[in-house]
C-alpha cells in the first residue's frame, strides 16, 4: 500500500446553522509533480471506505489519490438535523461547491482528475460541464447520465429477471410503503448481490460504508430513496443529458456487465462527450474496483497515462 501521507479536514461554509468539516485522506505526495486523482464516493450519502481498493493506484502505479467523506457522513460533519431539507439545503451545489473547497485548500485546483464512482460520477460529470481549467480527466466509473433512465432500466430490465419471490417482494412494498420492513430489505440484498457487488463474501470496505449510511441515513434518504432502485427524492429527476456535450477533457466510463448503472443509462455520456472511451468489465457489477480489481486499476492507469 502507499504510504498515507496526509490525512486532515477543512473548514466548509454550508449555511448549516453550525461549523461544518470536510474529512480527507490523501495517499502519495501532491507535489510529486503527478496529476492526482480524486475519488468522489456515491450514496448520496455514503461514505470513501468502499472506493479504498482505488489505493493502488498510488502503490502500483504512483499517481497521489485523494478520499473524502462528503458532508453529511463518514467522517464529515453529521446534519441528521437537515432530515429530509432537500430543497434548501441538500443539493447538488452544496456537493459541488463542498468539492471546489477541498480542491482549492490542498493546492491541487490547477491540476486534478476526478474519478466518481455512481453519484459520485454525477457530481463530476456536473463538475466538468463548467469546464473548470484544472480538470485533465474525468473518470465516470458506474455512472448514469439520467435518474429517470437508471430508475427505468432497474424496473424494466433488472427486477423483471430476480426470482419472482423476489421481485413480488420489492414491488408489493413500494406499493404499499412499507419499504422500512425486513421482507423488503432482505430482497433488495438480493438485488444488491446480482446488481451492486458480486463478490462473495463483500470486501469489508464496502460493509463499512453500508454501516455509515445504516448509522446516519440523513443524506441517502433524502436525495435517493429507500434503496438503489426505488428513488422518490430529490434527485429523483436528475440528469445531464442537455449538459454532458459540454465536457471537454478526455473521459472514461467503465461499468459492469451487470451492474445496476445498466448500459441503457450510460449511453448518452458515450454519445455527447466529445473525448470518450467505454469500458465494460464482463464479470462486475456496480463495484468493478472490487470484483476486478487488478484488471480495472490496469485500464485507470492506462487512460491516465496516456
Amino acid at each position: 500500500m502507499a504510504s498515507l501521507t496526509q490525512t486532515g479536514t477543512v473548514d466548509f461554509d454550508a449555511n448549516a446553522g453550525k461549523p461544518c468539516q470536510t474529512w480527507y485522506q490523501v495517499y502519495g505526495d501532491l507535489k510529486s509533480g503527478v496529476t492526482p486523482v480524486v475519488a468522489i464516493h456515491g450514496g448520496p450519502g455514503s461514505s470513501h471506505h468502499y472506493l479504498l481498493s482505488l489505493v493502488d493506484l498510488a502503490s502500483k502505479y504512483s499517481f497521489p489519490v485523494v478520499f473524502y467523506d462528503q458532508l453529511g457522513n463518514g467522517n464529515s460533519t453529521h446534519l441528521p438535523e437537515k432530515s429530509g431539507d432537500a430543497g434548501s439545503f441538500w443539493t447538488e451545489q452544496l456537493f459541488l461547491d463542498e468539492l471546489d473547497n477541498l480542491l482549492r485548500h490542498l493546492g491541487i485546483q490547477d491540476e486534478y482528475t476526478l474519478l466518481g464512482h455512481s453519484w459520485g460520477g454525477m457530481l463530476a460529470s456536473r463538475h466538468a460541464t463548467r469546464q473548470p481549467k484544472g480538470l485533465k480527466r474525468l473518470i465516470l466509473a458506474d455512472t448514469p447520465a439520467s435518474i429517470p433512465l437508471f430508475v427505468k432500466a432497474a424496473n424494466e430490465e433488472l427486477i423483471p429477471n430476480l426470482p419472482p419471490d423476489v421481485r413480488d417482494a420489492i414491488i408489493r412494498n413500494e406499493k404499499a410503503g412499507t419499504t422500512d420492513s425486513q421482507e423488503y430489505k432482505d430482497a433488495v440484498h438480493v438485488f444488491y448481490e446480482r446488481h451492486l457487488c458480486r463478490a462473495d463474501p463483500w470486501p469489508a470496505e464496502l460493509i463499512e460504508s453500508f454501516h455509515w449510511m445504516e448509522k446516519d441515513p440523513t443524506v441517502y434518504l433524502t436525495m435517493n430513496g429507500p434503496s438503489e432502485f426505488h428513488v422518490i427524492g430529490s434527485m429523483k429527476n436528475w440528469s445531464i443529458i442537455d449538459e454532458a456535450h459540454k465536457i471537454n477533457v478526455p473521459t472514461l466510463l467503465l461499468n459492469g456487465a451487470f451492474d445496476e448503472v445498466a448500459d441503457s443509462s450510460v449511453f448518452p455520456f458515450f454519445k455527447l462527450i466529445p473525448k470518450v472511451k467505454w469500458f465494460t468489465f464482463a464479470q462486475s457489477s456496480h463495484t468493478p474496483h472490487w470484483e476486478e480489481r487488478d484488471k480495472y486499476m490496469k485500464i485507470v492507469a492506462e487512460f491516465l497515462q496516456a
